[in-house]
């Protein structure tokens, strides 16, 4: 396959408070979330005018792509797709299909295996091109990235400045906690080969290790967030905020909060993040500061254009960790390993 464009695939979010409500309903379809829960969530982005930051975010990622494209003589136009608003992904690949684009490369805004992190990109994937029948492109999605070197390091930095931030007196105590996407337990648990189970998970706490040693801590914690579902089912844990509450009852003076499950700071990290947990971290006296995702960062663009680069020229994937991570798959059709299946069921 040799590629004529670069696909950026993300999840999407509402860009004026008329759309937030639509956008929930696109998320949650066929999951029988009630009405009041949407409304509750739908507050979150209330409160920032009813805009997600996470489109603008992903066009000054692609921005930097081209500009690094542009450096490295890659002729790839980049397109931007999403699964769940504006530009949805079905519209983008027929727009690829009149601009005479017969085959894409596919870079999704998430590092991670399983099954939200990695098969329903897939199934994007899928969706769009049954969308427009025989002759739609060929896309072949680039693979997991969560260990490559250059994301650890844009982390690294981003951990060495948020502890620059915290009070002199406290900096070098402080606790380093990183955080990611909760899900429910059982989505966790993916079908596949023997060893592939809690993928996902595994994969966030290997880019855990890896910062950690980066930035030379031998303790730290990792927690989650952002869990949606109903109490009586079980989603990873322990949950940021409650952590928090524990590390305040030990005494801890400070803390460092890194992000790791997250390419940029979307509406997830500056609610969940920004605002409750750094409201709790307040309230039990906690000085608090917050890593940098690394959208922004020069070598976020960098590193999406070495994985563009090895499969043009079939190069060694670059990674720091020992988990498996698995993709470069064509049109939507799962891993050969079988590792990111659907959930298991209860």
């Amino acid at each position: 396959m040799s590629p004529d464009a670069l696909l950026l695939l993300s999840f999407g979010g509402p860009e004026r408070p008329e759309d937030v409500l639509p956008f929930l309903e696109n998320v949650t379809r066929g999951r029988g979330v009630p009405r009041a829960r949407l409304e509750e969530v739908a507050k979150h982005y209330l409160h920032f005018g009813g805009v997600s930051p996470i489109n603008a975010l992903n066009l000054a990622i692609i921005e930097a792509i081209e500009a690094e494209f542009a450096a490295r003589g890659i002729e790839l136009p980049v397109y931007f797709g999403n699964r769940n608003w504006h530009p949805m992904v079905e519209d983008t690949v027929a727009r690829m299909r009149e601009d005479g684009i017969g085959s894409a490369l596919v870079f999704p805004t998430s590092a991670w295996g399983g099954y939200s992190g990695c098969l329903q990109y897939q199934e994007d994937i899928v969706r769009a091109r049954a969308a427009l029948g025989d002759d739609a492109p060929e896309l072949r999605r680039l693979r997991q990235y969560f260990d490559h070197p250059l994301f650890i390091a844009a982390f690294a930095d981003a951990i060495r400045a948020a502890r620059a931030e915290l009070p002199a007196a406290v900096r070098e105590r402080a606790r380093l906690v990183f955080t990611a996407h909760s899900v429910p337990d059982r989505a966790d648990l993916v079908a596949g080969p023997p060893g592939a189970g809690r993928l996902y998970s595994r994969q966030v706490a290997e880019a855990a290790r890896l910062c950690a040693a980066a930035t030379g801590f031998t303790d730290y914690d990792l927690v989650w967030q952002s869990r949606s579902g109903p109490p009586q089912v079980p989603w990873l844990e322990p949950d940021i905020v409650d952590h928090l509450d524990g590390l305040g009852a030990a005494g801890v003076e400070a803390v460092v909060v890194c992000p790791v499950g997250f390419v940029s700071d979307h509406l997830e990290v500056i609610w969940d993040l920004d605002n409750e947990a750094a409201q709790r971290a307040a309230e039990l006296g906690i000085a608090f500061a917050r890593a940098a995702t690394p959208g922004p960062d020069p070598r976020f663009a960098r590193m999406v254009a070495d994985l563009v680069e090895e499969l043009r020229t079939d190069a060694a994937p670059a990674r720091l960790g020992t988990v498996p991570g698995y993709g470069c798959t064509r049109n939507g059709a799962p891993c050969a390993v079988g590792c990111c299946g659907a959930p298991i069921a209860d």
